[in-house]
């Protein structure tokens, strides 16, 4: 395929995928650690916990879902990936509900728990079965870097859209958290707030789905020579748990997604602790003005890319990334305007980690094809998605461990020094992340498929089409 410019409707079609994806997601990254922690008050140990159970069940269903669609024949007019994405829609939009509806009352302690576990698995089912298979249809749909990075800009840009959407329910979240004045029919307040929030975003992610699964989704048809072609599933996760170059660059993404997961998760309390602020607007604020610094400089990111090679402006953006993160730790207590502006800027290294990854991952992708003579996009995705998922325990871990040095060792206490508090969220903030970026930075360093190896690869690619 030629890298002439792609029409604007194949572009913006597919990547209206990008916001019930990341909204979702997002949407339970910023709220659900917060609702079961400070408002249902499972307890730190207990939430920490769940958290990790959920992650590790999350190493079994990420692998298994993206082999059953990478052995799954293509079904005429339903394609291969676009079927599992039609029967999922409706569940995954549910679980915005459900996450919030927890039908036991406050001294039923262990019911609530295992709601609580129950709940966020669930979703995560529904979640990976959709996000592996559209992630899977990107190398498919746009072979070369030129179609991907032009796409790329328009899926990362809506898929900040997307997070944007998820923070505005928190405009109905006042407060954000129960404080000491809190009466149980202020509390019964705040939670039916989270379900008005989740609802919200339920009904938007239909309505965005809906003509990416009618319009956006062109699959190829798939002979049967191509499909037995595809190995088996326990084959796939040999193979892919091998290729050294992908590992390489899958432990990259995971530790960029724990610096966000991690930013993510505390924003709240950041607001309510650091910010002084019982106004989830505030919140709102920070996050877009990050998400849409983001956005403006998705271009940028894609020219400096084209300029350094993907990989060498990836590890710029890390590098730059520890720089920006260090001035939460500046911020005195109360100053919105200022730990607005420390949020906002955090865009800047956002844009690149959001941008580079997928152009990076369709690289290996495409080396992988070129060994086996069939993209394997799902089974990588899906594993992928299993170690991405660690992420999630590391930055739960993070949280976890900080908070036993404080007043919120076992539970949530908003009558919490701000001294202990403003310690540990800066600490949560800057010197984790800031590890984490670091660590991302020496693996890259290490990554192959780039300059003329990653050059002659692509030249290869081209005597193959049908892996175009």
């Amino acid at each position: 395929m030629s890298d002439e410019r792609l029409p604007f409707k194949k572009k913006f079609l597919f990547a209206l995928s990008a916001i019930p994806d990341q909204m979702v997601y997002q949407f339970f990254n910023l709220f659900v650690f917060t609702y079961y922690f400070a408002v249902v008050n499972l307890g730190t140990v207990p939430v920490m916990i769940g958290f990790i159970v959920w992650s590790l069940w999350n190493s079994i269903n990420d692998p298994i879902l993206g082999g059953l669609s990478e052995r799954t024949r293509h079904k005429g007019k339903l394609g291969k990936r676009k079927f599992y994405l039609i029967i999922t829609i409706i569940p995954l939009s549910l679980m915005m509900i459900f996450l919030f509806t927890v039908p036991f009352a406050a001294s039923e302690k262990i019911l609530q728990y295992i709601y609580f576990l129950f709940i966020i698995m669930l979703f995560e089912f529904f979640y990976t079965l959709w996000d592996v298979n559209v992630n899977a249809l990107f190398p498919e749909m746009f072979p070369t870097e030129s179609h991907r990075s032009q796409t790329n800009v328009f899926v990362k840009a809506l898929t900040v859209l997307g997070i944007i959407i998820a923070s505005l329910p928190s405009l109905l979240f006042s407060p954000l958290v129960p404080d000491e004045t809190t009466t149980p029919a202020g509390l019964n307040i705040i939670k039916i707030n989270y379900i008005i929030g989740g609802t919200m975003v339920a009904v938007i992610t239909i309505l965005t789905a809906i003509p990416f699964l009618l319009k956006g989704i062109k699959e190829k048809d798939e002979d049967q020579e191509i499909f037995e072609k595809r190995p088996s599933f326990y084959q796939s996760l040999k193979i892919t748990a091998k290729n050294t170059t992908f590992l390489k660059f899958t432990f990259t993404n995971m530790l960029v997604w724990y610096v966000f997961n991690t930013l993510i998760l505390i924003l709240p309390l950041f607001g309510v602790y650091i910010l002084l602020i019982d106004q989830g607007f505030i919140i709102t604020i920070s996050l877009a003005s990050a998400l849409i610094i983001a956005a403006l400089l998705l271009p940028l990111h894609m020219r400096l890319g084209r300029k350094l090679g993907m990989r060498n402006a990836f590890m710029l953006t890390l590098g730059i990334w520890i720089v920006l993160l260090f001035f939460f730790v500046l911020i005195p207590l109360g100053n919105v305007v200022f730990g607005i502006i420390v949020t906002a800027i955090q865009g800047i290294a956002l844009s690149g980690a959001l941008f580079y990854v997928d152009i990076i991952h369709g690289d290996v992708i495409d080396e992988d094809a070129l060994k086996f003579g069939v993209k394997r996009s799902a089974s990588y995705y899906g594993v992928n998605a299993f170690i991405h998922r660690f992420s999630t325990i590391f930055a739960i871990l993070t949280i976890g461990i900080v908070f036993q040095g404080t007043s919120w060792a076992n539970d949530y206490n908003p009558l919490i020094p701000l001294s202990e508090v403003e310690f540990a969220i800066k600490t949560i903030m800057f010197v984790f992340p800031a590890i984490g970026c670091g660590i991302a930075i020496i693996i890259l360093s290490r990554f192959p498929l780039h300059g003329e190896k990653l050059k002659k690869m692509r030249e290869e690619l081209k005597q193959h089409p049908y892996l175009q």
